[in-house]
């Protein structure tokens, strides 16, 4: 989450642990999955003896999944997902550790690994007055008070004093050459972003196509 005013599904085929633990003696196959699913990061590694995974967020401090009793998983280029419960999570050094239900043991963990997590929109805590999700961010056009359109947010970025948004848009051709995709780094701070309109999708921010 930030601030603008900051200072600034059946089961997919799984694989088998190295000692004969599988996924699927955590992950419960579903036949429905909800129609809000928001990709939030995915599991890099187990934590520790006791069967806890460690969780890369996409973007954030791990916003939503914190916040959320049941994960959705899905493997990389697969289309159906499993599900399991949340027992226990916590931030840790940037990343989420989290114990599933099911896995008790550091090779039950393992057998997790690379694994995408998504977690309801719906689940997500509501956000209080100027502070915004960084999912709901993302996609939003952002124009200049000149009402010229400055790019789409593809991403954000937090630079220890401040988040960034990073704005994608197509150069112009150049001697010849094809347009291209850059970025601009806009500070999400007040003194640039003007308003910020998460239903429509919407920011408007004081600053030039040439900056």
């Amino acid at each position: 989450m930030v601030r603008s005013d900051r200072p600034t599904r059946a089961r997919a085929p799984l694989k088998a642990g190295a000692a004969g633990e599988r996924a699927e003696q955590v992950l419960a196959p579903i036949s429905e999955v909800p129609d809000d699913l928001v990709e939030l990061g995915y599991i890099g590694d187990a934590y520790g003896i006791r069967g806890w995974i460690k969780v890369q967020p996409h973007t954030g401090e791990g916003e939503g999944l914190l916040s959320a009793d049941r994960w959705y998983f899905r493997r990389p280029g697969e289309s159906t997902y499993s599900m399991a419960h949340v027992l226990h999570s916590r931030g840790h050094s940037g990343t989420v550790v989290a114990q599933l239900r099911g896995s008790a043991n550091r090779t039950a963990a393992e057998a997790l690994k690379g694994l995408q997590v998504w977690v309801p929109r719906s689940a997500f805590p509501t956000a209080g007055e100027d502070e915004f999700y960084w999912v709901d961010l993302i996609g939003a056009q952002v124009t200049n008070l000149q009402d010229e359109v400055l790019g789409k947010v593809v991403g954000l970025l937090d630079n220890g004093v401040h988040t960034v948004l990073r704005v994608a848009y197509e150069t112009a051709p150049v001697d010849g050459k094809p347009a291209k995709t850059a970025e601009r780094l806009i500070p999400f701070v007040g003194r640039y972003v003007q308003t910020v309109d998460v239903d429509a999708g919407r920011i408007v921010a004081d600053w030039g196509l040439d900056y």
